[in-house]
């Protein structure tokens, strides 16, 4: 028990030895920091999100409403009806994601 209780202690001692205390610089401005490196990776990310996510989004989107398509005529063939409300909601999508790079921008204020 002694030795736990030794061990305990001195792994506290070492971590408060080690510890060190973080302090803003200068006025102590923090939020002025934070603001400062968003506003310069804020391009990057509207720029890695333009040209990687959207067109990747974009693909994906397409490919399942291919797929759906396809599905719905061979619904069409063995039940003679079809249900358009998935391939709409596919196209929507891609349509507001076709989209969304114009205008979402200036919602976020980047």
């Amino acid at each position: 028990m002694k030795k736990k209780i030794l061990a305990l202690a001195l792994a506290a001692v070492l971590m408060a030895a080690m510890a060190v205390t973080a302090f803003a610089a200068g006025n102590g401005n923090v939020a002025g920091v934070i603001e400062q490196t968003w506003k310069s990776a804020a391009q990057q990310i509207k720029t890695v999100v333009n040209s990687v996510l959207f067109p990747a989004l974009d693909m994906i989107l397409v490919i399942l409403l291919f797929v759906k398509i396809g599905g719905l005529y061979l619904d069409y063939r063995k039940h003679g009806q079809i249900e358009w409300t998935p391939a709409a909601i596919l196209f929507a999508g891609l349509i507001f994601s076709i989209t969304a790079p114009q205008y979402i921008w200036s919602i976020l204020g980047i």
